[in-house]
């Protein structure tokens, strides 16, 4: 099935609202294009969630910073929509930015302070107002429905859920689990930039993660000693920079004094010229001592 290609917010709302008075629920997959598996997972779940799957593609220049790759971001609409047509997606928004902001660029910025100013947001400070902004604009258009997000990009799915909660908008929002290549890699549209040694490096990410998990499940519940286990796995890797790793409650994203109940392994790291992150959730039961 090929996806209804659609430009306009116009005509969106209008394709949406006719299937809404059929009965239909709406599912939402916003993304940026260069579609891998990744994002089929999310078509997938909303599929088998939603009667109406609508995906968006836009690359979003507002979440990009000074030196980053907007220019270089890799664009394939017809491998898009091929695609998104073999994960039954019913209608494939393409809007231009002229579409999304007839006015020019927007003055209007959705900020969640707390969340985005840390770990990604302390790297690449603009980078969080950029997506919340695009985000609510996207499901201001679309309306009521379920919208779902990745988990790899956890801080991210984070301020998207504080955001649409403190904004009280009529949206469900769904993290799915992070999708990985056979060594452990997350799947992302920056892979593309890696090199082959480069790309043999990235796993590194994954093993540090695994390191942290094991020292947790090990006993410890000191934050900087899984801290320095996963900066070590890391530091091993000579075409990998580490840019921070760190162990946070997953609702708040502070380190906690002491780790329990539910945590988040985050890591990010440079790898030749690309920027990576990944992240993996821990559950803690019980004291170990």
């Amino acid at each position: 099935m090929t996806p209804q290609l659609i430009s306009t917010v116009a005509e969106l709302r209008s394709e949406l609202d006719r299937r809404r008075a059929l009965g239909h629920t709406i599912g939402l997959v916003p993304t940026m294009g260069y579609l891998h598996a990744g994002h089929g997972s999310l078509m997938q779940a909303a599929g088998e969630t939603c009667d109406t799957v609508a995906a968006s593609i836009y690359v979003n220049p507002l979440q990009f910073g000074a030196g980053e790759d907007l220019s270089s971001y890799p664009r394939d609409l017809q491998r898009d929509t091929e695609i998104a047509a073999g994960r039954e997606v019913d209608i494939l928004f393409v809007p231009t930015e002229e579409e999304l902001h007839p006015l020019g660029p927007p003055l209007t910025e959705i900020n969640v302070p707390s969340l985005a100013s840390v770990w990604e947001g302390a790297s690449r400070p603009t980078h969080f107002v950029g997506v919340a902004t695009i985000v609510n604009t996207l499901l201001n258009i679309v309306g009521p429905c379920a919208a779902f997000f990745g988990e790899k990009d956890f801080q991210q799915l984070a301020i998207i859920n504080r955001m649409v909660a403190d904004l009280s908008l009529p949206v469900e929002i769904i993290g799915c689990p992070t999708v990985r290549e056979p060594d452990g890699l997350a799947m992302s549209s920056r892979n593309s930039y890696l090199t082959r040694d480069e790309r043999e490096a990235a796993a590194i990410l994954r093993l540090a993660l695994d390191a942290g998990e094991a020292v947790i499940k090990g006993g410890a519940r000191e934050p900087q000693e899984v801290i320095r286990a996963m900066g070590a796995v890391v530091n091993g890797e000579p075409l990998a920079k580490l840019d921070y790793a760190t162990v946070v409650d997953p609702a708040t994203l502070e380190i906690p004094p002491v780790l329990m109940n539910d945590v988040r392994l985050l890591i990010a790291a440079q790898v030749g010229r690309t920027r990576l992150i990944d992240n993996c959730g821990v559950s803690i039961h019980g004291d170990p001592t």
